[in-house]
């Protein structure tokens, strides 16, 4: 632990996949080959090749340049259309490894049982409505306060900008009063740091080397589980 600042905790802010959700490592040439079958069965193989580089350059873009994308923009580039069943089965694909950790819930309510703001900034392609619709499933939609999802903003962790509309979402203007929870020692430890926020990190992600940014930051907490996270503030705000 390091660098504990004396504001105390008034929200917290979660990265999505690999911290609300459960980590998962995900063979992505399976999950749009199986979408492609459905567009052109006969030429599956190269859309979902096209669909596999397109995606990976959206992500190394966000690594590199921090700029944000969109599904759409994906199959853009890709040259490739989405049909409304093709696009079934990639949320299909996709739902396995959209399961919210067994302690979230739990936890989400003891944040929300201290008064404290709770708040979502995810880096990802996906809409807005398809996070809700996942978050309404799971049934913790009522307990975030606001979110910030990358798809419908400029820019992607660990960009200042993101950080900084993920706070004013939730509806504080003082970082040093956020915490953020997240997996990735680029984007979500160093980034949130950058912009005066404290960094809870969650070391459980098997995360790619071809994500690996440019630096990683010193968490100020590192913990094991969500679960963690009230007794941690508790402990911080008395100190």
């Amino acid at each position: 632990m390091t660098n504990v600042k004396s504001e105390p905790i008034e929200a917290v802010l979660f990265d999505w996949g690999g911290t609300l959700a459960t980590w998962h490592d995900i063979d992505l040439y399976s999950v749009w080959r199986s979408v492609a079958e459905l567009i052109d069965d006969a030429r599956a193989e190269d859309l979902a090749a096209r669909l596999v580089r397109a995606e990976e350059s959206v992500w190394l873009r966000s690594r590199d340049e921090h700029v944000s994308s969109t599904l759409e923009e994906v199959c853009l580039l890709a040259e490739v259309e989405l049909t409304p069943a093709a696009l079934t089965e990639y949320e299909r694909q996709w739902h396995p490894h959209t399961e919210l950790e067994p302690d979230a819930v739990d936890t989400l309510k003891s944040l929300r049982d201290r008064g404290l703001k709770i708040g979502v900034l995810s880096n990802t392609i996906w809409s807005r409505q398809r996070h809700e619709d996942i978050f309404a499933r799971d049934g913790v939609l009522d307990l975030i306060d606001g979110a910030v999802y990358t798809s419908e903003v400029p820019w992607t962790k660990p960009h200042p900008e993101a950080f900084l509309a993920a706070m004013r979402a939730v509806g504080l203007d003082n970082p040093a009063r956020c915490l953020f929870v997240g997996d990735r020692l680029f984007d979500d430890v160093w980034g949130a740091q950058q912009v005066g926020m404290r960094a809870a990190h969650i070391p459980h992600s098997a995360i790619p080397v071809s994500q690996v940014g440019h630096t990683e930051g010193t968490p100020d907490a590192t913990i094991q589980r969500l679960s963690e996270l009230p007794t941690l503030i508790d402990r911080w705000d008395n100190s």
